[in-house]
């Protein structure tokens, strides 16, 4: 579980623990907090982020808590009673692994059936070829959500991938410029030009083990 904090707060009072990060740190900006479940099914950890995240709201700020984990919603007493009564948005990417035991979800997040119906409509679209590389995520504010489709820059897909043949392709191209972004930008230039898909231009890089571009590189 992570919790990530926005606005400019000074901490507000010592705490034990150690966490990798400050909660809230100096004036210009804060650092999001890595809470893993013994620190958060503590009880000393837990009041101060039930204090914490009350705390924030009143100073117009904003906490979002993130979570892959069904048990850190369904078992931690905190979350289920503290965290997400004071939620006003929620959001909820795809479901499907859920599916057979969703009841208990549903009923802690007032989730009705209209809306459970919109939720496994996630990714589910067969129209997967010729269309933007988008994933589905359901928001809610209030009672009612929608299912948007969230679509990123192919350089920033690249940067954050964890597909290692992708990886390895990008790293090929940053070897050789030494920049990692002018890496990026003659990668997806190469790729357009080849009229190649990623998929089939990740191969090909990686199976010459160099730029396709390099004949044009200026040392």
């Amino acid at each position: 579980m992570s919790c990530f904090l926005y606005r400019n707060f000074k901490l507000l009072e010592p705490y034990e623990g150690k966490l990798s990060r400050t909660v809230l740190r100096g004036e210009g900006g804060s650092n999001p907090a890595d809470l893993p479940d013994k620190a958060i099914a503590s009880p000393l950890m837990a009041g101060y982020i039930l204090y914490l995240y009350k705390t924030v709201r009143k100073f117009w700020g904003e906490v979002i808590v993130v979570t892959q984990e069904l048990g850190d919603i369904l078992g931690n007493p905190v979350v289920k009673d503290s965290i997400l009564a004071n939620s006003d948005t929620i959001c909820l990417l795809d479901q499907s692994k859920f599916r057979e035991n969703y009841d208990a979800i549903a009923k802690l997040l007032s989730i009705t059936e209209t809306e459970r119906r919109k939720i496994f409509t996630i990714n589910q679209l067969d129209n997967k070829e010729g269309r933007g590389r988008f994933k589905e995520v359901y928001i809610r504010r209030g009672s009612t959500g929608e299912v948007y489709g969230v679509e990123v820059s192919l350089e920033q897909y690249l940067t954050y991938t964890t597909e290692k043949p992708e990886k390895n392709a990008v790293l090929t191209y940053v070897e050789v410029y030494k920049n990692y972004q002018q890496a990026l930008e003659v990668f997806v230039q190469d790729m357009n030009a080849s009229s190649l898909s990623l998929g089939d231009f990740v191969k090909k890089v990686n199976a010459l083990g160099t730029p396709l571009s390099s004949t044009d590189i200026i040392h």
